[in-house]
């Protein structure tokens, strides 16, 4: 007989493993034990060697599907092995001081299984809304501690019944270990103010049907749940939420329905049918079988969000209700998720018509994914629930964390070669956003066992997340926004060596003190230096500028840098400050003109900003990258030839200037060019100035690997025209998947620089 102590690294707590041991030592004829060892899975086989290799290899290659093995080792017994005449499962062991990082495993949607027992009427769990099993449930959103055990999670306060304790101990049985398994007789029940059970349900379907706004408490956290496909309920929604024109996400019962509503690619399918259920971007059809959804869902877009019910309760609501809903955050502008139900209660009973709610609390704030598709190339918009805090490679030679930006704002964890992701919080606006991001890292510290000692941030002293760095009592690393961006980019990738990188969004600060945001910089992970940029212009207001792209359209047409070409043409402006305001351009054309509250910004972002103004899809927005999605959806399958441009060499930097680009743009427009055309010309522009730029910097002997990042980025048809055009010089071109490519990509490049220049240091 040979005897084994086997040691499993990776997600493998919370996602069925120790019965898939048992399981597959019990049909090997092996014996020994498994037990969850910190945030790991431990054990002893003994049994034939042949069987005992096999074992390995299975452990290896068949884990269950929310598994994620990263490491298996076997080692000798020294001693007499375990006395067992078979195998058994065994109670966790404690956390042992100075252990390895854990891995916390994501929440998981409602599996294929709990969902026929679900619709099964003869089935004891029939309509149960929290019903799960070892392969999905909720994880990251109930776990208190680690090793992962009911009795650490928010599921310890529902003592198993008999039928549900025979299921858990039962290793023939598919909820063998299932932590947060539970049934009508033991588990959480939905409430609705004094309602229990089925009734409650019933009063949250009359509420929606009837056009209301129901609280729903979801995975990780509550959401604002109402009809798609009514246009009052969104309209009302919209204005309770303070939300005017940001699309809202809806949620489907099945793929047939969300096939009737948007065109799904394979890639997009696996997306939305897998586990993490993120809210999948899909370009949307015209309607096809299914109610057509309010246009206030998503207005002036050609794309609109889906996603597949994540829990029993989502699946009961849509089957009694037969038709989309609006699935969104469950709070105010700009304020955290709610997760708490006082909180709840006290911040949305002004926009709820009523709370379906339960007794099952929320241990950590999760909002809902959000990826989008370019061809097979996923772009991860929001990295959340089902996706955090599973962690990605990156090697790190000591313990580092990333604090974010401020918009979108996430934070990284990264020690023992492992980042971990840290779930969205939204915008460090306030106190609130800002308390948030405090409890969500100290949580995912606690879990993960990582506490760093050095901490990466941005180069911006007025950002939230940096003014709370330099407040700690500990080594810090600044890192420029930009550099961040292509950063995160290329460790995702591994790409070895330097690159070039190319960093389009709405503004950073510059190391230069200026705001960035059209950047081409030859990089590696360690430091960077700028090769090109967009031409520097004024944004009136500053702030105000963001908000009002007719104020930054005229900080492009009266204030862009002069860099050889001639001046505005006063004709063409006044084709656009005729429609504006007469005191309001007055007004902006003195700030720019004295230079006053004017900063400059080489910015790409707010370049679309401008262009959108100029043609007028948007002279006002209501959130960030308002105007160029606007500007994207104009677009749509529109072919145009390219507006003018030009590049040039000013103090050894390649800079686009972007006037003649604006003034073609406002020739073409007054010579009756359609909007669309125009749209598409502009996007096809910024992409051939991009090539040129990149091609210009390859050719003074930068490498030829190319690393995408920033918020622009999203935009499918910027993206695709520029990949295109890049992979055309035989030029490498990687885009970051899982980590997202805008600001909640920031903290990983924040964490992958400072790992590098510690690495460095050593």
């Amino acid at each position: 007989m040979t005897a084994r102590r086997f040691h499993v690294e990776g997600i493998v707590q919370g996602v069925g493993f120790r019965p898939f041991v048992y399981r597959t030592a019990a049909e090997l004829g092996l014996s020994g034990w498994v037990a969850n060892v910190d945030g790991q899975v431990e054990g002893e086989v003994a049994g034939a060697a042949p069987a005992i290799e096999e074992f390995a290899a299975r452990l290896r290659a068949g884990a269950p599907a929310l598994a994620r093995v990263r490491h298996v080792s076997l080692t000798r017994v020294t001693g007499r092995p375990a006395d067992s005449a078979g195998f058994e499962v065994r109670q966790s062991a404690p956390r042992a001081a100075g252990a390895l990082v854990r891995e916390v495993p994501p929440d998981a949607a409602i599996c294929d299984a709990c969902l026929r027992e679900l619709r099964d009427p003869a089935d004891r769990r029939h309509r149960y809304p929290f019903i799960n099993c070892t392969d999905c449930g909720p994880r990251a959103t109930i776990i208190e501690d680690l090793p992962y055990d009911r009795v650490r999670t928010t599921m310890r306060r529902f003592p198993l019944c008999p039928a549900c304790a025979a299921e858990y101990a039962d290793p023939g049985d598919r909820r063998f270990h299932a932590e947060p398994i539970a049934c009508p007789a033991c588990g959480p029940r939905p409430a609705w103010d004094d309602l229990r059970g089925e009734e409650a349900l019933r009063a949250a379907v009359r509420t929606i049907a009837a056009g209301g706004i129901v609280a729903l408490k979801g995975l990780g956290g509550y959401q604002l749940v109402c009809d798609a496909t009514d246009a009052r309920a969104v309209a009302e929604l919209r204005r309770r939420k303070r939300r005017p024109s940001k699309p809202l996400a809806v949620m489907v019962a099945d793929v047939p329905t969300a096939a009737c509503l948007a065109h799904i690619g394979a890639a997009e399918l696996r997306a939305l049918t897998g586990p993490e259920r993120p809210v999948v971007l899909l370009a949307r059809r015209t309607w096809r079988g299914a109610p057509p959804l309010a246009a206030a869902v998503h207005p002036g877009l050609r794309r609109v969000g889906l996603f597949l019910p994540t829990t029993g309760l989502h699946h009961l609501l849509l089957d009694e209700l037969a038709r989309p809903l609006v699935v969104t955050s469950g709070n105010l502008g700009g304020a955290p998720l709610a997760i708490d139900d006082a909180e709840a209660r006290r911040d949305l009973t002004g926009v709820a018509d009523g709370f379906l709610t339960h007794d099952r609390p929320i241990r950590s704030r999760y909002d809902d994914s959000v990826v989008a598709f370019s061809g097979r190339t996923r772009i991860t918009v929001r990295r959340a629930r089902g996706l955090a805090p599973a962690p990605l490679p990156l090697p790190v030679c000591q313990p580092v964390a990333g604090v974010g930006a401020q918009l979108k704002h996430t934070f990284t964890l990264a020690a023992d070669g492992r980042a971990h992701l840290g779930p969205h919080t939204g915008d460090l606006a306030d106190l609130a956003t800002h308390e948030a991001f405090l409890a969500s890292y100290e949580r995912l510290k606690h879990l993960t066992g990582i506490e760093p000692r050095v901490l990466a941030h941005d180069l911006h002293p007025g950002y939230l997340s940096t003014q709370w760095a330099e407040a700690q009592q500990l080594p810090r690393i600044a890192v420029q926004h930009h550099h961040a961006h292509v950063a995160a980019c290329a460790a995702e990738h591994q790409v070895r060596g330097p690159f070039v990188g190319v960093a389009y969004d709405g503004l950073g600060l510059g190391d230069d003190g200026t705001l960035w945001g059209g950047e081409i910089l030859v990089a590696d992970l360690t430091g960077y230096r700028r090769a090109g940029r967009f031409a520097r212009a004024p944004l009136p207001g500053g702030e105000a500028a963001v908000r009002h792209p007719s104020r930054t359209a005229l900080g492009h047409l009266l204030g862009t840098e002069r860099l050889g070409g001639p001046g505005p043409d006063r004709g063409l402006l006044r084709c656009f400050t005729d429609r504006l305001d007469p005191a309001e351009a007055a007004t902006v054309g003195a700030m720019i003109t004295r230079d006053v509250n004017c900063p400059r910004a080489s910015s790409a972002g707010r370049l679309f900003d401008a262009a959108a103004s100029l043609l007028g899809i948007a002279d006002e927005v209501s959130y960030e990258g308002e105007a160029a999605v606007l500007l994207e959806a104009a677009a749509g399958q529109e072919h145009a030839e390219p507006l003018a441009w030009r590049v040039v060499r000013v103090g050894g930097l390649w800079v686009y200037d972007s006037a003649p680009t604006l003034t073609d743009l406002l020739r073409r427009r007054r010579d009756g060019e359609p909007v669309g055309h125009l749209a598409a010309a502009f996007h096809l522009t910024v992409a051939l100035v991009t090539a040129d730029l990149v091609a210009r910097v390859v050719a003074d002997g930068a490498p030829r690997t190319v690393c995408l990042g920033g918020g622009c980025f999203v935009n499918r048809r910027l993206l695709v025209h520029v990949r295109r055009r890049l992979r055309a010089q035989g030029l490498k071109v990687v885009v970051g998947g899982q980590v997202p490519v805008g600001d909640g990509g920031i903290s990983y490049g924040q964490a992958a620089v400072a790992a590098a220049r510690l690495t460095g240091r050593e």
